[in-house]
């Protein structure tokens, strides 16, 4: 019997972004491949124990309350560094899954941890960030590497990442494994009149994009095409759906709109359903995805599976997760060769619906299982 933890207590629904997609998809692919060999218990906090609810009707799943409110970040750090552990210890825990940084810096040797590193944002934009914050981010990636385990990184991007930015000697090096992020819940869809009419839109009338719209998302380059767009090419959609949890960057993007006077051209969403999101990738256009910095990045790759013609960019993990299969602009703030792949998209034959396998969750569960069940022997 394998007893593992799973640190839950970072999580804020629907305020996390894609972090939140991929422990949920674990976590499903946990219940549904996982045999009598494992049990699984997770660490909740009083405010976000209710979203997990489905999986105590299962008798591998196990409810750990801990009394903490996640809302205020520091509080829940602070709570997770002096007892996490401890609590870990009291359910007989094996191995402890802490699925970001936060690994807490004061933990048994009797427990073995596995920790996630989904990218080192903080240190390509500190401006995003108080000195504080990134020095608290330097710290706890440092605990994570010298301390855990075993390292998961979600590409081989990030791992590089890692290595280049800590300088890490070859038996560090060695603990770090790739597994890349599970794709799923791609199979349920809203029904699109009720979305048409809620966002004024018509099927293959509009494109698509989902970002947080903090400026590495490169979500600006996106209006100055429906720009041109609106000026020069009148066949082509005149509108753009923008989804995802909205940051400090809405505030610019929406002067930025009253100046190229694209009001009635860009429809935020804000954050969506599953099932929303799917039927808004499906009745698109062509999903744009102009970013510049993932650790992953699983939009481009779940338009592409659901048939979507999709652009997006060379930079950070993108071309290694979108395996060749998206069309790409070599510069990601030229309007110019947008333009001109929307172009060649909408005159193209396309061979769509391709798929990776990689990222099934069977794949991706059976490689943290097997990961699990390793370091335990």
């Amino acid at each position: 019997m394998i007893r593992v933890g799973i640190d839950l207590l970072w999580l804020r629904p629907g305020k996390v972004g894609g972090t939140e997609s991929y422990i949920r998809n674990l976590l499903d692919g946990f219940l549904k491949y996982s045999d009598d060999e494992f049990k699984f218990y997770l660490f909740l906090s009083k405010n976000n124990k209710y979203t997990f609810a489905k999986y105590f009707n299962n008798e591998k799943f196990y409810e750990v309350t801990c009394n903490i409110n996640n809302e205020k970040v520091l509080n829940r750090i602070v709570w997770e560094n002096f007892n996490l552990d401890r609590y870990a210890k009291s359910k007989k825990i094996d191995v402890m899954f802490i699925p970001v940084y936060s690994k807490p810096f004061l933990t048994s040797k009797k427990i073995k941890y596995v920790t996630v590193i989904h990218d080192l944002q903080a240190l390509h934009y500190p401006e995003y960030f108080s000195n504080k914050y990134v020095m608290w981010m330097k710290i706890s990636w440092l605990n994570a590497l010298y301390t855990s385990d075993k390292i998961v990184t979600i590409s081989n991007f990030v791992k590089n990442d890692l290595i280049s930015k800590f300088n890490l000697k070859s038996k560090d090096q060695k603990k770090i494994e790739v597994i890349y992020i599970p794709i799923s819940n791609l199979d349920e869809f809203e029904d699109f009149e009720v979305l048409s009419k809620r966002y004024s839109i018509e099927s293959k009338k509009y494109f698509y994009t989902i970002s947080s719209l903090l400026p590495h998302k490169n979500t600006k380059v996106l209006l100055y095409i429906m720009k041109e767009i609106k000026n020069k090419y009148k066949y082509l959609p005149q509108k753009l759906l923008i989804s995802g949890i909205s940051t400090k960057g809405k505030k610019e993007l929406n002067k930025l709109i009253k100046n190229l006077d694209l009001k009635e051209n860009i429809i935020f969403t804000g954050y969506i359903s599953n099932m929303e999101r799917n039927s808004l990738y499906k009745n698109s256009f062509i999903f744009l995805f102009p970013s510049i910095f993932e650790g992953f990045g699983a939009p481009p790759v779940e338009a592409i599976e659901l048939g979507v013609p999709t652009i997006t960019t060379k930079k950070a993990s993108l071309y290694e997760v979108t395996q060749g299969k998206a069309y790409y602009v070599d510069d990601p703030y030229s309007v110019e060769q947008w333009i001109d792949q929307i172009l060649v998209v909408k005159n193209t034959n396309l061979k769509l619906k391709q798929h990776f396998s990689e990222y099934e969750l069977t794949t991706v569960t059976r490689r943290y299982l097997d990961l699990f069940r390793l370091i335990t022997m």
